[in-house]
């Protein structure tokens, strides 16, 4: 199994005993529709930091991450839609409603499969970080070049909040070169992640597996 089905398969896991059925589909449609990147970036992470991890033990970490990106993605899309104002029907204002709760669930629901790992904290601050960018994009009224960079902050954050939660599931924290190498990941993207099948570059193991061991021959020193 890759590792983009392995992280879809594991959201699609912590989403199964949602009720109703009609929410969990909804939940489900959502993550199989979705850019896995930032999930993917966990697998790999903890892959090229140690070559011997067993997947099945960061598994959970992947879907986390994912769950909580994806929810803070249809928030931002909600938010930036205002559907409330402009649906046209009642049905549109239940899809509306439907979406909010739907996002609800994901970040939920991710941030129980972080709740117990060293990732939570930095989980907790990509929430935190993602609220004070969409006020100040409101409140502010930031022009268009602003209003676009304060967005693509989420998926900055979540690239880190992957590495953070690959790295540490091998009982390590991520350098601050790692850091910025996700930063510089996002930044290769426009806006949003590439649709499923494109998750990263190839070179993506071979560059944190370098970071990797140059930090720790920096600490042995």
């Amino acid at each position: 199994m890759d590792d983009a089905a392995r992280a879809r398969d594991a959201a699609c896991e912590a989403l199964a005993d949602v009720e109703p059925d009609q929410l969990r589909e909804a939940l489900e449609d959502r993550i199989a529709n979705a850019a896995v990147t930032p999930g993917v970036l966990v697998l790999v992470t903890a892959r090229a930091v140690d070559p011997t991890v067993d997947p099945d033990t960061v598994v959970d970490r992947a879907a986390g991450v994912q769950l909580i990106y994806e929810g803070l993605r249809l928030t931002r899309s909600v938010a930036h839609e205002e559907p409330w104002v402009t649906a046209a029907t009642q049905e549109s204002d239940i899809d509306a409603d439907m979406d909010v709760l739907t996002a609800d669930v994901l970040v939920a629901r991710g941030f129980a499969l972080l709740a117990c790992t060293d990732a939570a904290a930095a989980a907790v601050e990509v929430v935190r970080a993602f609220g004070r960018d969409q006020t100040l994009r409101e409140r502010e009224g930031t022009d268009p070049a602003a209003a676009t960079a304060l967005d693509r902050n989420l998926e900055i954050d979540a690239l880190e909040l992957a590495v953070v939660a690959g790295t540490t599931a091998v009982g390590g924290d991520p350098p601050e070169e790692l850091l910025t190498y996700a930063r510089d990941l996002a930044a290769d993207y426009d806006g949003e992640f590439p649709p499923p099948g494109r998750a990263l570059p190839e070179t993506t193991a071979d560059r944190i597996a370098d970071i990797s061991d140059r930090a720790v021959s920096a600490t042995d020193r």
